[in-house]
């Protein structure tokens, strides 16, 4: 399981991050207030600036709060990876505590799917069409990021038009100080939509950035989880079937061996039971022999002399010899 390779957390230290430098910004705008209100604000004889920049400021926030939304759900995404990891080294059920909706418990519930409909599954063409997925939750941002430079672009060349045609005016007429008031007014509207445009796109592209970073960690998570994990579960291939059955040979050649050695045993048991019994018969003759010596030497005497002294008392008392 340690060989799983995915950031825990990535998505949250990226907000974090997000956090950190959008106060630091906000501090220096702070710090350079009576700047910023020169550029932006004083002597603007024409909304240009105005809108130009808060067209690119609301550009630049709908990305950054759709960045903000995909790194929340990817962080979610994160935890429930993390959590099917611990419940496959518990050895419970992989999906416990793993909401239904997220992408790793999609991926275990299509591939426990093809199993059942025993179809073959190709893991490249689920990688493929999960990254297909996700690269259409960035497509905002992507064009965020694409169209902030342009937008800036786009502020310098009216700008410009606008100092252009001031200095039509003022040469048109020596005396129409307005013609020159349209030439300032120009300039400093091409040099404030730039300067948006530049601050507004390395901060969004920083960030674009680093959620596909995000991106990436999770699907590589994914597909290592499911190449490491969920294909041996749900897959048969001709490699696993052919280690398998080596597998099996190696504990029949075991078993045999084990067959072998017990039929050893067997036969020395036999052995041993045969001269077991070849010593019993061999006890048996010695007891035989020893009851025999014992009654040659101690019974037989006995019955000798019962028979003499029957002889002693016929002869004695001379009794017929039936008695």
């Amino acid at each position: 399981m340690e060989s799983i390779q995915i950031r825990r957390h990535f998505s949250r230290n990226i907000l974090i991050r997000m956090i950190i430098l959008g106060a630091i910004g906000a501090g220096v705008l702070f710090w350079k207030l009576d700047f910023i209100i020169e550029i932006y604000f004083r002597d603007q004889l024409t909304p240009t600036g105005l809108i130009i920049n808060g067209a690119i400021l609301a550009l630049f926030t709908l990305g950054l709060f759709r960045i903000i939304g995909i790194l929340v759900s990817y962080g979610l995404e994160e935890r429930a990876v993390v959590q099917f990891m611990a419940n496959l080294r518990d050895k419970v059920d992989p999906l416990y505590e793993v909401a239904e909706q997220r992408i790793i418990a999609r991926r275990y519930r299509t591939l426990e799917a093809l199993h059942k409909a025993n179809t073959p599954i190709n893991h490249n063409a689920l990688a493929t069409t999960l990254v297909a997925s996700e690269s259409t939750r960035n497509s905002l941002p992507k064009f965020v990021n694409n169209t902030l430079i342009l937008s800036g672009v786009f502020g310098t060349i009216v700008s410009l038009s606008i100092a252009l045609i001031g200095a039509s005016d003022l040469l048109a007429s020596a005396v129409n100080v307005n013609g020159m008031g349209l030439v300032i007014h120009g300039m400093s509207t091409a040099l404030s939509t730039t300067i948006t445009a530049i601050v507004c796109y390395i901060f969004f592209g920083y960030f674009y950035m680093k959620l596909t970073d995000v991106q990436t960690n999770l699907v590589s998570g994914v597909e290592q989880i499911t190449a490491a994990h969920l294909m041996p579960r749900f897959q048969i291939q001709t490699e696993s079937v052919l280690f398998e059955f080596s597998g099996l040979i190696r504990s029949l050649q075991s078993l045999i061996s084990k067959m072998e050695g017990s039929q050893v045993s067997f036969q020395n048991l036999a052995q041993e039971m045969q001269l077991s019994q070849g010593n019993i018969q061999a006890l048996e003759q010695s007891i035989s022999r020893a009851m025999q010596q014992a009654y040659e030497e101690r019974i037989q005497p006995i019955t000798r002399e019962m028979e003499d002294i029957k002889r002693l008392l016929r002869d004695g008392f001379r009794l017929h010899e039936d008695i």
